[in-house]
């Protein structure tokens, strides 16, 4: 299935149905009053962030959702039936931006989230209209129209941990060791051209989830190479972990200089976001833990050395992360307090 994760759709609530003008003609009553019926209420349309999707791909076949109308409005003062509003499931991390304005309409990042439009109301029958010096009111007002509007939906992928890298740095290497995550891997630049979530357990009650993204480029926050594609599915996730090859023709340190500077362009609060450096594809290196300590030195800021394919340094990057996410949840959960 193809990973889509950004689409336009037109979408448009229901109706409401006319009122209804009518009196009431029955034996021996010869002056029935008016017992025309409200017109039923327009069907809303829904947005529901649901667990059963994981891409936009399905809403390619139709771009445009209308929910049903509602019915008009009957004799025997006979409300009319509400239209059926029509639901569309999309995937959590899905948020709603208005594609005429840009503005945010809602972020559906939890499990049955919603936004919803609005059907319209149901037009009101002829006895609204009765008073006592018009008996015989003849007059009845249409359903109002529904909203309509084109929006933008975009995923942004939820995970605990934000893979960052240059292409071939060894991103789906390491999340097909730690995980039960199969990317693609190959020894050539964007191996990876979809997002990949992997599941992490480190033991029977910790776990997170990783997502190994498409790899980053110079130039990625002014839309190079995969660009915002690649950096909207970073900007939710509470940990970053930057892996640095060891074989990067600039070398380790400029190159993370890089990643750094694309993600400070893109947002610069995704800076301040906590990291771990790593320092991957030791097993090209004759000593891998002082390239390590030359690497924390020029940065300021702890390296772990791995090699994922000999699973050398693994154990060690995979307990940092659960360390580092249980205390960067914990400093959260107390600001929420406060």
């Amino acid at each position: 299935m193809r990973f889509i994760d950004e689409i336009e759709i037109f979408v448009a609530s229901g109706k409401g149905g006319d009122g209804c003008m009518s009196f009431r003609r029955e034996a021996h009553v010869p002056r029935g009053g008016p017992d025309g019926g409200d017109g039923g209420r327009g069907g809303d349309l829904v947005l529901r962030a649901s667990t059963r999707r994981n891409t936009l791909v399905d809403l390619r076949r139709n771009k445009r959702y209308a929910a049903k109308n509602g019915q008009p409005g009957g004799t025997k003062n006979m409300t009319g039936a509400r239209g059926e509003e029509l639901v569309i499931e999309v995937p959590l991390g899905t948020v709603v931006v208005d594609a005429e304005t840009d503005d945010l309409l809602a972020d559906l990042a939890t499990d049955g989230a919603e936004w919803r439009l609005q059907g319209g109301d149901g037009g009101l029958g002829n006895p609204h209209f009765k008073s006592s010096t018009h008996r015989t009111p003849r007059v009845a007002t249409p359903g109002q129209p529904g909203e309509e509007r084109q929006l933008r939906l975009e995923l942004k992928l939820l995970a605990d941990v934000g893979l960052l890298g240059f292409p071939n740095a060894g991103k789906s290497t390491l999340i097909s060791t730690i995980s039960q995550a199969r990317p693609r891997v190959a020894d050539y630049p964007f191996t990876t051209l979809v997002p990949n979530l992997g599941v992490v357990r480190v033991d029977w009650e910790t776990s997170f989830v990783v997502a190994d993204i498409p790899g980053l480029i110079e130039g990625a926050s002014e839309g190079a190479g995969l660009g915002h594609q690649f950096l909207r599915h970073v900007e939710r996730c509470p940990v970053y972990v930057h892996l640095v090859a060891a074989d990067a023709e600039e070398g380790p340190e400029a190159r993370y200089q890089t990643l750094v500077d694309e993600l400070a362009a893109y947002a610069e609060e995704l800076v301040e976001r906590t990291q771990i450096v790593v320092l991957s594809k030791t097993d090209l290196l004759d000593d891998p833990e002082a390239t390590a300590a030359e690497l924390a030195e020029a940065i300021g800021h702890p390296v772990i050395p791995i090699s994922a394919p000999l699973r050398v340094g693994v154990d060690r990057l995979v307990k940092t992360i659960a360390s580092t996410l249980a205390r960067v949840r914990e400093d959260a959960n107390d600001l929420a307090g406060d």
